[in-house]
């Protein structure tokens, strides 16, 4: 299982955007769903689903926040072919971000935002297939503009993880300065990321429509996670943060999920809900373990 999974909130699409990404990746399932009641923004919906051999989990919990391509998903394409399939499967209701074609990077690419928020980046490249099928792309903007390099040394010195590959701007690419960040590749807990700087005016920025789940082994863990990421206490709440960058985590015990079963579920989904940092031991009590 992941160690990060990303969380995509909508308002009301979770059930809807899952399902239709399942019929459009090849090799995909839903894995779980459920619905959690009286939490602060209702009952919601909760799916998890595997896109391509990919773990995601969406939430269906209202208007509060809207997703925005400071965080896209990378594709990497075995052929050109396929990129034009997911190309006719997401872009329909969508916004072209980068037109369908041949770049200097990639002999067909194309930037995606679906109709449902969600931005895809699809790549093909030539020569071995990649092990990870679909990649999270930060893009540092405003404020974060040029801390990305410092982003990935401080999330791989957290998760055990490697700084893979970095190119930059370099001279001319204004606004963009020479040392910032255009494709930085790092590994956490096994799994690909890749980070870029943008100081253009994009008019957004990181929000808690996405974020990483990190799960944890144990409450030592959570602790570990929770002291070195939370960077607001404002923004703590169920098991939510928000790091140095403004970019959300939801530090999550990974025995949380056995407890929410059964009829003690709904007394574990309330007791968590109004914690801060999730509290295992409290949780198990709460379960009867």
């Amino acid at each position: 299982m992941q160690k990060i999974v990303p969380h995509l909130w909508f308002d009301t699409q979770a059930v809807e955007a899952a399902h239709h990404y399942v019929a459009t990746f090849p090799g995909s399932a839903i894995l779980g769903q459920s619905v959690l009641s009286e939490t602060p923004s209702g009952t919601v919906d909760l799916v998890q689903l595997s896109l391509a051999g990919y773990e995601f989990q969406f939430l269906s919990a209202g208007p509060q926040f809207t997703i925005n391509p400071s965080v896209s998903f990378l594709v990497n394409c075995t052929s050109a072919a396929e990129v034009d399939a997911l190309h006719a499967g997401l872009s329909p209701g969508g916004l072209e971000m980068m037109a369908l074609g041949s770049y200097p990077f990639s002999p067909r690419y194309a930037w995606v935002k679906d109709r449902f928020g969600v931005s895809w980046q699809l790549m093909f490249r030539e020569g071995p297939a990649p092990t990870q099928k679909i990649v999270p792309v930060q893009m540092f903007t405003g404020s974060n503009a040029g801390k990305a390099e410092a982003a990935l040394g401080f999330y791989t010195s957290l998760f055990g993880g490697s700084v893979d590959f970095v190119s930059r701007y370099g001279p001319g690419m204004s606004p963009n300065g020479a040392e910032m960040v255009n494709h930085g590749a790092f590994t956490l807990a096994g799994e690909r990321f890749v980070a870029m700087d943008s100081a253009l005016d994009h008019g957004y920025t990181f929000n808690e429509a996405v974020s990483y789940i990190a799960y944890a082994d144990d409450q030592a863990e959570v602790d570990r996670l929770w002291a070195a990421l939370s960077a607001d206490p404002g923004a703590e709440a169920c098991g939510w943060l928000r790091d140095r960058y403004g970019f959300s985590w939801q530090i999550v015990p990974r025995e949380l999920a056995s407890l929410m079963q059964g009829e003690a579920g709904p007394r574990v989904a309330q007791a968590f809900l109004k914690m801060k940092k999730l509290d295992l031991v409290e949780l198990r009590r709460v379960a009867g373990r």
